[in-house]
């Protein structure tokens, strides 16, 4: 029986999402606010605020003013990012990207676009181009290997969050991801495990522990799964969580039972 695509289709309903930091490949560190995770509603409501559509005019204006400059398109696309301008933030940057091939931050800011936009092998080519063997960026190797996932490769994937993990020990966002891989192939366990790992660094993004409170209720444990999503949160927070995550987990009974040898497919996190 086919069930892990219905477990895929699942994954992709409840936006858990695998990203790095819009300065992928440059000088910036990864966001807190763009780390792998679920987020309720109200979350993403607040993250999509003024601010951002404010920087999204302000670049755009620069970007207009002079559409050859590097720097303009990145800061431009990366508004369009933040904003949820998926498609828009692809065009800008793959056009960029053509007339400079050869600036890593640009093609590592394109690559994360273009998984954003679902175009995961493209996603994955240009992030290979975005850094060195000589010289890896454990956030490229870290979106790459959700790339693979996507594709449905899942051990390679698991490779390369192995070498980002020889780069940055422990690091929660990177720990996301590989919990995430392992329920795409329906190792539930694996996929706790890795997520308690991520959930323990002081420096875990809420989205981490929206993804572990996840996989508890997953396996049927929804009284952990509450005490987990809601955890160090203010009232209102905590409520719009749970609330969230049972809806999440509603509608996970109405799909088949994932049985433990789950066949292996195409993720279709968002």
């Amino acid at each position: 029986m086919r069930q892990q695509p219905c477990l895929a289709r699942f994954l992709g309903s409840v936006a858990i999402v695998a990203v790095v930091s819009a300065g992928l490949g440059g000088c910036q560190t990864a966001s807190l606010s763009d780390v792998t995770g679920s987020l309720s509603p109200r979350a993403e409501a607040r993250a999509e605020a003024d601010p951002r559509r404010a920087a999204v005019d302000a670049y755009g204006e620069q970007y207009r003013a002079n559409p050859k400059n590097a720097e303009a398109a990145l800061k431009y696309g990366q508004a369009l990012r933040a904003s949820g301008q998926r498609a828009q933030a692809v065009a800008v940057l793959e056009q960029a990207s053509l007339a400079h091939p050869g600036n890593k931050a640009l093609l590592a800011v394109y690559g994360r676009a273009l998984a954003d936009n679902g175009n995961f092998q493209m996603a994955f080519d240009v992030l290979g181009r975005a850094h060195t063997p000589q010289n890896p960026d454990w956030r490229i190797l870290s979106v790459q290997g959700t790339a693979l996932d996507q594709l449905g490769r899942h051990e390679q994937a698991r490779n390369y969050y192995a070498s980002a993990l020889k780069i940055a020990p422990d690091e929660p966002s990177i720990l996301s991801n590989l919990g995430l891989s392992f329920v795409l192939t329906g190792d539930l366990q694996k996929a706790e495990t890795t997520l308690r790992r991520a959930y323990a660094r002081p420096n875990a993004d809420a989205r981490v522990r929206q993804n572990l409170g996840l996989v508890v209720g997953l396996q049927g444990r929804f009284a952990e799964a509450e005490s987990i999503v809601k955890a160090d949160l203010p009232a209102d927070e905590a409520a719009a969580n749970v609330a969230y995550l049972k809806q999440m987990l509603n509608g996970r009974q109405q799909q088949p039972k994932l049985g433990a040898q789950a066949e292996p497919a195409a993720a279709t996190r968002s």
